[in-house]
């Protein structure tokens, strides 16, 4: 054998050779495999991350649009009260008369333009949606209630305060929050989730809550028992702190903080573990709200 080796070390070293480039060969193809991986994962990553920004974008665009529509829809009733005043002060007015009519006059012309405007943009904003079937207000969330109730939600809703009277626009943000907080309820939670709905009225503000127990209800549809579980894992003070600190993002989350936000407010929405989720909308100056500040101009 070493004779043979000996004779023939041309060839082994070759050999030897062709095996050292053929490993060096698929070293270099994993190292080039291993670094094409690294890339595609960060473009991946880099996609995602495009793609959270576009659909928040959208999300945001789309509340906006449906803010506004409602909105609009809002001052078209404002307006055509100014004009049925107006067009009644031609003959009620004493002092000038001529002077009341021809003014009159003009605010029911300007109005009548600007109610057709606002409609034509009232219905151009609210292509493609279907008609609401109920009109937003305080009064019709008893009917919210019961419709939420028949999906399968357990609703408890009390009110302390005296409730005042609100804006228009008002009542459909508050009516819109309680709303989609009650879907999300349903649609994380599921069937048979308790959700506690709460209106605190204050001199000048309301405070709206709503909670709800989607994890213990999740546990219950297993077949476990919620307090079990509970007692099997321990809630650190850390995973209330981060419950609380973390903001949690959403089509849905999205409306409900820009309405808050319209009337001077303060939105949270955070998840309680072990328990569910909780959404609120703090108004501290909803009673005399114009748009500016919260000042009562009448005094």
């Amino acid at each position: 054998m070493n004779d043979w080796l000996a004779g023939n070390v041309g060839l082994v070293a070759a050999l030897a050779a062709l095996f050292l480039l053929a490993a060096l060969g698929l070293l270099l193809l994993l190292l080039r495999s291993v670094r094409n991986g690294r890339l595609l994962s960060g473009e991946l990553d880099a996609a995602d991350r495009e793609i959270a920004k576009l659909d928040a974008a959208v999300a945001e665009r789309g509340a906006r649009l449906r803010i506004v529509r409602e909105l609009h829809e809002v001052a078209v009733n404002s307006i055509s009260t100014i004009l049925r005043q107006a067009q009644g002060a031609r003959y009620v007015v004493e002092t000038d008369p001529g002077a009341a009519s021809r003014s009159a006059g003009q605010i029911a012309d300007l109005a009548t333009g600007a109610l057709t405007d606002l409609r034509r943009i009232v219905r151009i904003a609210g292509e493609g949606e279907t008609a609401t079937v109920v009109r937003p207000s305080i009064t019709a969330t008893a009917d919210l209630i019961s419709t939420m109730t028949d999906a399968g939600l357990s609703i408890g809703f009390t009110e302390s305060g005296d409730r005042f009277t609100l804006q228009q626009g008002a009542e459909v943000a508050i009516y819109r929050i309680l709303e989609e907080a009650l879907a999300n309820a349903l649609t994380y939670g599921g069937p048979g989730t308790d959700v506690r709905v709460s209106f605190t009225w204050t001199a000048e503000g309301l405070q709206l809550l709503v909670d709800d127990d989607g994890v213990q209800a999740a546990a219950r549809r297993d077949g476990l028992d919620p307090g079990g579980l509970a007692q099997k894992r321990s809630y650190t003070f850390q995973d209330d702190l981060n419950a609380l600190t973390q903001v949690v993002d959403g089509e849905g989350l999205t409306e409900m903080r820009q309405r808050t936000a319209a009337y001077s407010g303060v939105f949270n929405a955070h998840s309680v573990p072990g328990v569910g989720f909780s959404v609120s909308a703090i108004f501290p100056a909803l009673r005399y709200d114009n748009g500016i500040h919260g000042v009562n101009l009448a005094r």
